[in-house]
């Protein structure tokens, strides 16, 4: 392909990408295929000689498309919005055409500079308090393992770097009951364990009860355990729950506990005013998280972590090869030392397009639209004969069930799953489920770009349909 067939074939991709999110509410919002059957459509080896692009789309749309399941689809309710926009698409197709690696100042420095720009753009937005200091990493996930292991040097006085978990003793992590997977992961990756995962209680809005924590620590000192960390979820992925700060915060400084925020989902909401308040007490934070690939229209990855003490993250990170070091490196920031990758790519290009694009008037009025929409369903659902809420909905997200008259729990349980199977195999919207104390719980999560109140009416309408179906008992 020479620059001609380049050209070409972009404006081409451009348009087909431009229809394509213009018209993709026409689709079923579920891949509707068998497992396996993408790859029985494609050749078991890479061909020997090159083929046309032209060929190469054409198989796109026959072999792939159909197994493609939409997440931007303006009737994408399941797990959580995974939002793009045309600014930062076009700021995607900037930073893959420059290829630059990101990982040191000299490597780039308009990427480096950028991100600390565009990071602290975002603290303002979302009103963190001075002494933050900003990266983009890829997911969330990392950056709570990033946190984890900072956590673990901390309390070690940097001995499991240096020596191995052999001289740190039993490290305890603390998180709520409803606490996102990614802190059991990053704790086995940073070597404390599955055991010294400390799931702590629920209040009765599912958020981390603060008495619990106090109780669990004590208990774990009293048996020469080692807290090391507490892990506060801003907006937990099954209800949006909305950890304590104020109470928690307190209680980890005084016993000396690396608090990690993760606010993945839920970091955005604090753009509007009158919703700051789910990050009051962050300025007890060592870390926080959350991700504007999920509810700031910037398509993945993009993941914005905070740190306080950035001087201890590079002590617990930085490796310096002599095929590393320049000569500015005491001036700079090298964004290397800063997570698990060397490489990094130029991710604040497209966060960038998007905050100028859009503009914090238009940010805000999107994510406060997205939540009107929620809390209206809500009270669809809380007027309804037959439907059940069963969390609060301080955001975006709204938990219910199908409960009629006289059904037994394991009946629900088994009338929730079959509904929400007919209703993801009938194609019009898309939901995914939890359990919430043993409850099989819907979930319908508003927040993709293009979603409007049209479409939650149409997911309204197809969950009554399905419900009045054969299966109802």
């Amino acid at each position: 392909m020479d620059a001609a067939d380049f050209r070409r074939h972009g404006h081409d991709l451009v348009d087909w990408i431009a229809q394509y999110l213009e018209t993709n509410e026409e689709l079923p919002v579920m891949a509707r295929c068998a497992p396996g059957a993408v790859a029985a459509r494609l050749p078991r080896a890479a061909p020997e000689e090159g083929e046309p692009m032209d060929a190469i789309l054409a198989d796109f749309r026959r072999d792939i498309l159909p197994g493609v399941t939409h997440w931007n689809h303006p009737r994408f309710f399941a797990y959580f919005p995974a939002t793009n926009s045309y600014p930062s698409i076009l700021g995607e197709l900037l930073s893959a055409g420059l290829g630059v690696n990101a990982m040191l100042w000299q490597t780039s420095p308009a990427a480096t500079e950028l991100e600390q720009v565009v990071m602290g753009w975002l603290a303002d937005l979302v009103g963190l308090p001075p002494g933050f200091h900003g990266c983009i990493q890829d997911t969330a996930s990392t950056a709570t393992l990033t946190a984890l292991v900072c956590a673990r040097e901390r309390a070690t006085g940097y001995k499991v770097n240096a020596d191995g978990f052999a001289a740190a003793g039993r490290l305890r992590i603390y998180a709520s009951r409803d606490a996102h997977s990614s802190v059991v992961k990053g704790a086995r990756l940073a070597g404390f364990g599955d055991l010294n995962v400390v799931l702590v209680d629920l209040d009765r809005d599912r958020a981390m009860d603060p008495a619990d924590l106090e109780r669990r620590i004590a208990a774990d000192l009293a048996a020469g355990l080692v807290p090391c960390c507490v892990v506060a979820t801003v907006g937990t992925t099954g209800t949006t729950a909305i950890d304590p700060l104020p109470a928690i915060g307190p209680i980890a400084a005084r016993h000396g506990l690396w608090l990690h925020v993760d606010a993945a989902l839920a970091g955005t909401a604090a753009i509007l005013p009158e919703l700051r308040w789910i990050l009051d007490g962050v300025e007890h934070a060592d870390s926080l998280v959350f991700n504007p690939h999920k509810w700031m229209f910037t398509n993945f990855d993009c993941s914005a972590w905070y740190v306080k003490n950035p001087a201890h993250l590079e002590r617990t990170l930085a490796i310096d090869p002599e095929y590393l070091k320049t000569d500015q490196d005491a001036v700079v920031r090298n964004f290397r030392d800063w997570g698990v990758p060397l490489g990094r790519r130029f991710r604040a290009l497209k966060l960038w397009f998007v905050l100028r694009s859009f503009g914090a008037r238009r940010l805000r009025e999107m994510v406060a639209a997205h939540i009107a929409l929620a809390r209206e369903f809500a009270g669809w659902i809380d007027a309804a004969d037959g439907w059940e809420r069963l969390a609060p909905v301080p955001l975006n997200t709204v938990c219910f069930r199908l409960r009629p008259a006289g059904a037994d729990l394991e009946t629900c349980n088994r009338l929730n799953k079959a509904l929400l199977d007919r209703i993801n195999a009938e194609g019009t919207t898309y939901l995914t489920l939890t359990k919430l104390d043993g409850v099989t719980t819907l979930r319908l999560a508003v927040g993709q770009t293009r979603t409007e109140r049209r479409h939650v009416q149409q997911a309204w309408a197809v969950l009554q349909r399905e419900a009045a179906g054969p299966e109802r008992p």
